[in-house]
């Protein structure tokens, strides 16, 4: 299948490794000019190496996405250096594990501006660009728990929550205005990756190359017609038919 997105240009953010790092991987495998965020050098240029190796035209910009200003910042490096932006994967790293009822205001603050904020403020720079190109897909990565909540996850079943409702109002804002420009999310159950090591995760783990097929889908040509979509990959962790 044609995705027909060979060379839109796309921002990753979190993208230096796990989830964000195979989806900017399949973006690149499309043809897309993929702008790279990530917080630690060292793996956001193993992953640049690795889109060059696919033939990607690439760029990287480091810094911690969950900052205010950051997402202005990125967003305007893409546009300098590629000229537009027409695809937004929106990606942060999740908060660490704790009990509903032990959470401070700090520790429900901190979550809310990593998963909810800091993905309003992406999707908020990006749109006068995709509005100005007639086209648009924003893919926000969140996790399963938007659809169940997750046992001492309280912090991502809060913050990742409130973005699925803000998400939900911003699809039907967007298709009211009839700019060809789509927002979903896709929402990831356990996958190999790092974070799922850091909170001892075990037994059967999705692929993350798969997870990174179904995110570039979702900001394909092909899928215009998607809006407002929470795409669970979990592996039938929730049964949610």
């Amino acid at each position: 299948m044609n995705l027909g997105i060979d060379g839109k240009i796309a921002l990753v953010t979190a993208g230096s490794r796990g989830l964000g790092r195979a989806t900017a991987l399949a973006l690149a495998g499309e043809g897309v000019r993929v702008m790279v965020s990530g917080r630690d050098a060292d793996s956001l240029e193993r992953t640049r190496l690795e889109l060059v190796a696919l033939g990607a035209e690439v760029a990287v910009c480091a810094g911690d996405v969950t900052e205010p200003d950051e997402p202005a910042r990125l967003v305007a490096a893409t546009v300098e250096r590629f000229g537009s932006i027409d695809i937004l994967v929106a990606n942060a790293g999740g908060p660490p594990p704790g009990r509903a009822i032990d959470l401070s205001d700090d520790q429900l603050e901190s979550a809310i501006n990593a998963n909810l904020l800091t993905s309003v403020r992406l999707v908020r720079e990006s749109l006068p660009y995709m509005r100005a190109n007639g086209w648009g897909r924003i893919c926000c990565i969140t996790s399963y728990t938007v659809k169940q909540a997750a046992p001492v996850l309280a912090l991502s079943n809060t913050a990742r929550v409130g973005l699925w409702g803000w998400m939900k109002t911003a699809a039907h804002d967007l298709a009211s205005e009839s700019t060809g420009i789509t927002i979903n999310m896709v929402c990831p159950g356990p996958h190999a990756t790092d974070r799922m090591k850091e909170l001892g995760g075990s037994g059967v783990m999705g692929d993350p190359a798969e997870f990174g097929a179904v995110a570039t889908f979702l900001c394909s040509t092909q899928a215009g017609f998607i809006n407002g979509a929470a795409i669970v990959v979990d592996g039938g962790s929730t049964l949610a038919l």
